[in-house]
């Protein structure tokens, strides 16, 4: 299926190195750059929404009594400080690339409005939207459909670690999970399969965005699900 506009969720972990315990690695950084960047060559138009999960996670704040909101907030930034080297990789590809942050840190990074992202988009830019939505109590799972939704995208890319899809049950748990090719929101939701929180999945039930899930861990599978349908986990609204 041909897509014009994409949005890709990356998690923080997709540019940690777990042996060595740093937030960042160069390796992971410059494969998704060259991923990128080879889907980018192809005319398609590609915007990111990344986590902030090498940085920063909820449980490690409640276990140092951290109020909630400022967890969050300090989440954001995290996220910003993971555009900023996505961007940089992404630039030493030679890709133009503009980081758009929902909360204002205009020394670095645009402040998001979306107007301003879709123009950048056409002017064949990769945009990379941070500091989730601005708000606490947002993950970025619901960034992400929101952004997508915002910027017309087609479709929802959302690359997992070592995980190729959807599964009927956890495939780290149970050697006989099965992989599910296609879902609906609605399946999604009454099976409880965690494929991203409900605010997010609630945002995207009506549109005509889908959703992709991958195993971005094989250099080379964001071009080959791109072309492939096969590959992973399809999720769209229903009939």
């Amino acid at each position: 299926m041909a897509h014009q506009r994409i949005l890709i969720k990356l998690s923080g972990e997709a540019l940690a190195d777990n042996q060595a315990k740093t937030i960042l690695e160069s390796d992971h950084l410059s494969s998704v750059a060259r991923s990128i960047k080879r889907i980018h060559d192809r005319g398609i138009q590609v915007s990111i929404v990344v986590g902030a999960g090498n940085i920063w996670r909820g449980k490690l704040a409640r276990s140092i009594g951290i109020e909630s909101s400022t967890a969050d907030y300090m989440g954001m930034l995290g996220t910003i400080i993971n555009a900023l080297a996505l961007q940089s990789a992404l630039e030493n590809e030679g890709v133009q690339c503009r980081v758009l942050s929902s909360i204002h840190v205009e020394q670095v990074a645009e402040n998001y409005i979306r107007r301003r992202a879709i123009r950048h988009l056409e002017k064949g830019r990769v945009v990379v939207f941070a500091g989730g939505t601005g708000s606490p109590y947002f993950s970025t799972d619901t960034t992400a459909s929101l952004r997508a939704m915002e910027i017309q995208a087609q479709a929802i890319f959302m690359a997992k670690n070592g995980v190729a899809g959807v599964y009927d049950k956890d495939p780290k748990t149970f050697a006989d999970a099965q992989l599910i090719p296609v879902l609906t929101f609605d399946e999604m939701l009454n099976k409880k399969l965690e494929v991203m929180d409900l605010t997010a999945v609630s945002l995207l039930k009506n549109s005509e965005i889908i959703i992709r899930v991958f195993d971005m861990n094989q250099e080379g599978q964001l071009e080959a699900v791109l072309d492939d349908a096969s590959i992973g986990t399809t999720l769209r609204k229903g009939e």
